[in-house]
């Protein structure tokens, strides 16, 4: 928020500082984002970072080299799936010198229609966390962001019966807090083309 002084009627920028409000977020201005580090050496847990991201498959309009008179077609077939999205997780665990891991789920949008989900379910995301858990051998400390799906009362009944996981909430509009958004931003900065997962 800004305050803006000077006279009455002057418009003009407030002073600097507090550009994003984060100050006021009662986790960031306090200093207590390593609880979730904390509880996971406590209890002896791996610390998971999630994040999701999703790609459409139809190609980008673009230009190419033809023919002086001829315009050059070039076919796709991409009538049946629409979208791809990828979920993953970053698991390591503090106080030990395990190496960390990265777990994924892929999931391809074949329907048609208004009324279907493009992304990753409830039970999906169930389902990432359940294989997690298997390959880990451990328990988890989940943080993750405010995505609908997260936060949804059929996550938060799918979370409550899994007394190995505990869930951490990322504050909104911290995309810099959670590592796994820098695995997705430098594999697409080193793909010079349509990047593959």
């Amino acid at each position: 928020m800004c305050c803006c002084t000077g006279s009455a009627g002057a418009s003009g920028p407030g002073p600097p500082g507090g550009r994003t409000g984060r100050g006021r977020h009662r986790r960031l201005a306090g200093g207590d984002l390593a609880r979730h580090k904390r509880t996971a050496a406590d209890l002896g847990a791996w610390l998971c970072f999630e994040d999701e991201s999703g790609q459409g498959l139809r190609p980008p309009k673009g230009r190419t080299w033809g023919r002086r008179g001829r315009t050059p077609v070039v076919k796709v077939t991409a009538q049946g799936s629409k979208r791809v999205s990828i979920a993953a997780l970053i698991a390591t665990r503090p106080g030990t010198a395990s190496r960390a891991q990265l777990i994924y789920r892929t999931h391809l949008d074949r329907g048609s229609g208004k009324q279907r989900r493009k992304g990753f379910t409830e039970t999906e995301y169930a389902r990432l966390l359940d294989a997690a858990h298997q390959q880990l051998h451990g328990p988890i400390v989940l943080v993750w962001d405010n995505l609908p799906t997260h936060v949804s009362r059929a996550m938060r009944q799918l979370i409550a019966a899994r007394s190995w996981l505990t869930v951490y909430q990322l504050p909104a509009y911290a995309p810099e807090l959670n590592p796994v958004e820098y695995t997705r931003r430098t594999a697409l900065a080193k793909s010079s083309g349509p990047l593959a997962m």
